[in-house]
């Protein structure tokens, strides 16, 4: 499995940017995609979760309403689409992957085992 991240960059606050994650080697319905952020001197925090083909997804409080996470599963692509960024939003940006192995009232049991390069998104004030 690898995972490629792309799009990050540096925009103003309020802007907006959207994430790539590139999967190969795995078969998308079969796996959770989450993304994934950590800025400096902070604990990673899962932003968001995306699988079962988009019937369960998952969004951080800190994000909700801002950011959209979707997939083109024929280009086993997952997207983070990210509105109204302000600066506490800057970080290096992850995307992980799950194979599911066991749901619990609907939500997948994640315990991500492969883990792309990162992307730096950097949000100015």
């Amino acid at each position: 499995v690898q995972l490629v991240e792309s799009g990050g960059g540096l925009v103003q606050a309020g802007g907006s940017l959207r994430l790539s994650c590139a999967a190969s080697g795995l078969t998308f319905d079969e796996y959770a995609i989450g993304w994934f952020r950590q800025a400096p001197g902070k604990e990673r925090e899962e932003v968001a979760c995306y699988s079962d083909a988009g019937t369960y997804t998952y969004y951080a409080d800190s994000v909700k309403g801002r950011f959209t996470i979707s997939s083109d599963n024929a280009a086993n692509t997952v997207y983070l689409q990210m509105n109204s960024l302000k600066s506490e939003d800057t970080a290096v940006y992850y995307c992980a992957a799950d194979l599911i192995k066991r749901v619990v009232a609907g939500v997948p049991v994640t315990n991500y085992d492969y883990w792309g390069q990162g992307t730096q998104v950097t949000v100015s004030s």
